[in-house]
């Protein structure tokens, strides 16, 4: 096995696990919020909770497919499968950076790029939840795309340069 194989499967696992992880906590915070408006109607506005529900969708939508490809993987790692094959990857990774990318850009702008909790004019439900739903929205956006492609690219690009 190639050094660049065993960082392919090391580095595969140890992103999934971790946009994983960040989307149960993002799922979480979202599904929490979204109860507490449907259950109280109390949102600031139809917008803010269209958004936290968007970002419901992402985050298990994010958990359930993840899981799946990393089961499928770790599974197929050797042989290699249609299922997990690159192509497979890209269009699952894109529909969930179109997902992540709408979520978290359209939450960012309802909250005015965030609110400062305890400086607000105005009384904001749940104002802490909501920052943090924003925050995790940008942590799983960033988390998708920046953990094995840099070090997967550099890889490569030094194998074939140095050929």
């Amino acid at each position: 096995m190639s050094r660049t194989d065993l960082w392919v499967r090391r580095g595969h696992t140890i992103a999934f696990a971790l946009l994983i992880l960040f989307s149960i906590v993002e799922g979480a915070i979202t599904t929490w919020i979204t109860v507490q408006y449907g259950k109280n109607h109390n949102y600031d506005s139809i917008s803010i909770r269209d958004r936290v529900r968007l970002l419901v969708v992402a985050s298990w939508w994010t958990v359930f497919f993840g899981f799946i490809y990393l089961l499928l993987f770790l599974h197929s790692a050797r042989t290699g499968s249609d299922l997990t094959s690159v192509l497979s990857h890209l269009i699952f990774l894109g529909l969930t950076w179109i997902l992540w990318t709408a979520g978290a850009a359209s939450l960012t702008s309802s909250l005015g790029g965030g609110i400062n909790c305890s400086k607000v004019d105005r009384n904001v439900v749940y104002c802490n939840q909501l920052n943090a739903a924003e925050g995790f929205a940008w942590v799983d956006w960033y988390a998708q795309f920046s953990l094995p492609p840099r070090k997967l690219s550099n890889q490569f690009t030094d194998h074939f340069f140095a050929l």
